[in-house]
């Protein structure tokens, strides 16, 4: 697992040098950027009541950062409407990979009753923020009220590493309130730099069709497999649906962190009859509040759990505990939760066994007046939004695409999506007419922090993203990232089009743009012994030549890939296509057409003869028919 190297200091705080200060002094650290008193809780003043606040050795007398390591028994919720921030809390305690980064140095800061003077009161915790870890310097007074915490604070009342890590995250955000409702895909994100996706379960219909349930438990096994954090919820519909209770002990407008997946084994024929099944799919989740459980089957104490042999259910961890943990069948799962939230850590080291990722990361922003389009609603302007070019290496790969918008929490998001499209196999240039590309998909527009969309498979070629608001003329930056399976050449599109430049002075400058697709061909030649071909095509215009993919064992390859040339002779210098059939030791030339026309023409389809290479060959037809299609215009600005 990789994380970026470089940490940011927060507030310009450095805590090695603010610890050293206090050590010198012989006193504990009082954090004046985030200091114990109203302002830090909430804007308004006396909102949470008569606040005290304490540090650890004020509230038990023997302290600990962690007792017998952190669990998500140790992350339990309290006065804020946080439980988003809670269920991430509790899925980081599950991996000890994940909650050494966002709690460094932890042996380091923990109290040490046998060198009690090397405690000043001071904390430190990283989290991820826009493509780079900020380091959170914090001291240890804590909100309390008749000597109990008032907010995130665990089954043990001497262990405090929840406590102070949600009192860092308030400080990232400004106050506690600040932290009173959200979405548990950016705690997630934050603990993390992974990437998170919101699965909407009643639109994959997992509780009504099988195959698709099988296909999310097969997805969240190997997610789990991969450390991905996970948790899930019920939105409330209304504000009387707000974390109410329903029939079934499950909470509405409540984040489940979900702490395990599992097959299951059954035992007795009585079971077997029930679910007709050896192994049992289920999953196990916990109430950020620590109490309130699933009363369905499987729950605490229930009958149910008689078919389970005792050393399963001891390799299973299960215990009967009013502790807000519990499990329950995967098909209840998919009954009763509406949303699942997948944060994966996303690997691009190569030196590591598991799955590399190839990333592409870019800080931009919406800026009147050329880069802020709105939403292809708006047919006029959409395309003055930024652009971002990336490359799928092989057909079948697929591709992960995350754009978030910064903005604080006490600022409304703005409502954003992306769209993406498949374009000329060489496009360098920004996009300038929208009709022209192939839609690949896009993006439902939400005013959340982040959009997600991972799509796959997809076709070998270039791709374009393009991020927009929803609304024309909204300013904000966000953070953009890819995520490919092979070296994609991600960029931003900046320029227009072709500029001639001071070292070329003896070219001339393009006068013509020409975009070319290359549909199919049909009754070419048969090349190999076994009747078949593996034919391909280059398409190429003033010395500048691009290649496609090969279509295999087939006369009648369907390419549907285009290119792009701006022509400085479109008169003099004609666009060429020519077929080749692709062999191991030497290519065989099939045919080729010249288009010699340099008039301008949009989206005109062409069915055309294949000739001979040779200058003697050039009327001589060759088997097979090629259909493009042909955009040019002397408008560089049109394609």
């Amino acid at each position: 697992m990789v994380f970026f190297d470089s940490v940011k200091k927060y507030k310009n705080q450095d805590y090695s040098k603010l610890k050293k200060e206090c050590q010198s002094k012989g006193t504990l650290f009082i954090d004046t950027e985030f200091p114990p008193d109203e302002r830090s809780l909430s804007k308004t003043p006396g909102k949470f009541g008569n606040i005290v606040w304490k540090r650890p050795k004020q509230i038990c007398n023997d302290p600990k950062l962690f007792v017998e390591g952190a669990s998500s028994g140790d992350v339990s919720q309290g006065k804020l409407g946080n439980c988003w921030f809670v269920a991430a809390s509790s899925c980081l305690a599950s991996f000890k990979e994940i909650w050494y980064k966002v709690i460094p140095d932890a042996k380091l800061q923990e109290w040490d009753p046998q060198k009690p003077a090397n405690y000043q009161g001071i904390f430190k915790f990283q989290f991820w923020r826009y493509g780079e870890w900020t380091e959170v310097v914090i001291d240890d007074f804590l909100p309390t009220v008749n000597d109990q915490l008032v907010f995130i604070h665990s089954q043990s009342r001497n262990e405090f590493w929840s406590a102070l890590l949600e009192k860092a995250y308030a400080k990232l955000f400004g106050t506690y309130e600040a932290l009173d409702g959200g979405e548990l895909s950016e705690a997630l994100e934050d603990f993390t730099g992974g990437v998170s996706d919101t699965l909407d379960m009643i639109k994959m219909e997992v509780a009504i069709k099988p195959e698709e349930r099988v296909a999310l438990f097969a997805r969240m096994l190997k997610e789990k497999d991969r450390k991905s954090l996970m948790a899930a919820s019920i939105p409330a519909t209304s504000a009387e649906d707000m974390e109410a209770t329903t029939e079934i002990g499950l909470v509405k407008g409540h984040a489940y962190g979900i702490t395990s997946v599992k097959n299951v084994h059954l035992e007795g024929s009585g079971l077997f009859g029930l679910f007709n099944r050896e192994k049992l799919p289920m999953i196990r989740l916990r109430n950020p509040w620590g109490q309130g459980e699933w009363k369905g089957a499987f729950s605490d104490g229930s009958t149910e759990w008689n078919k389970i042999s005792s050393s399963d259910r001891q390799k299973i961890g299960l215990t009967f505990e009013e502790d807000g943990e519990f499990w329950m069948t995967f098909e209840d799962y998919c009954k009763y939760f509406i949303q699942t939230c997948i944060c994966r850590v996303v690997n691009t080291s190569y030196l590591s066994l598991s799955k590399t990722w190839h990333e592409g990361l870019s800080h931009g922003a919406w800026k009147l007046p050329d880069r802020a389009g709105g939403c292809p609603n708006n047919k006029d302007t959409f395309l003055k939004n930024p652009q971002f070019m990336f490359d799928i290496g092989e057909d079948g790969d697929e591709c992960m695409v995350q754009l978030m918008q910064k903005a604080s929490r006490d600022k409304e998001n703005v409502t954003i999506g992306f769209t993406i499209l498949k374009v000329e196999l060489n496009r360098e240039y920004r996009l300038h007419d929208l009709f022209l590309q192939e839609k690949v998909t896009s993006t439902v527009y939400r005013n959340s922090r982040s959009i997600f969309l991972r799509h796959g498979p997809m076709k070998k070629g270039r791709y374009v993203v393009i991020p927009s608001t929803f609304d024309p003329n909204v300013e904000a930056n966000y953070l953009f990232r890819v995520y490919t399976s092979t070296f994609n050449n991600f960029k931003e599109l900046t320029k227009e089009k072709p500029v001639k430049s001071w070292y070329n002075c003896c070219g001339k400058a393009p006068v013509m743009v020409t975009q070319v697709k290359v549909v199919k061909a049909s009754g070419l030649e048969k090349q190999d012994r076994t009747g078949g071909a593996d034919p391909y095509c280059i398409i190429s215009c003033e010395g500048r030549p691009v290649t496609t993919s090969s279509c295999k064992n087939t006369t009648s390859p369907e390419w549907d890939v285009s290119a792009l040339f701006y022509r400085s002779n479109p008169t003099k210098s004609p666009l060429k296509i020519q077929i080749w059939n692709n062999n191991i030791i030497r290519d065989e030339f099939m045919g080729q057409h010249i288009f010699l026309s340099a008039d301008e023409c949009k989206s005109q389809s062409f069915e055309v003869g294949l000739f001979g290479r040779a200058k003697n060959e050039a009327t001589t037809e060759k088997p097979g028919k090629l259909i493009v299609t042909i955009t040019q215009t002397r408008d560089l600005m049109a394609v």
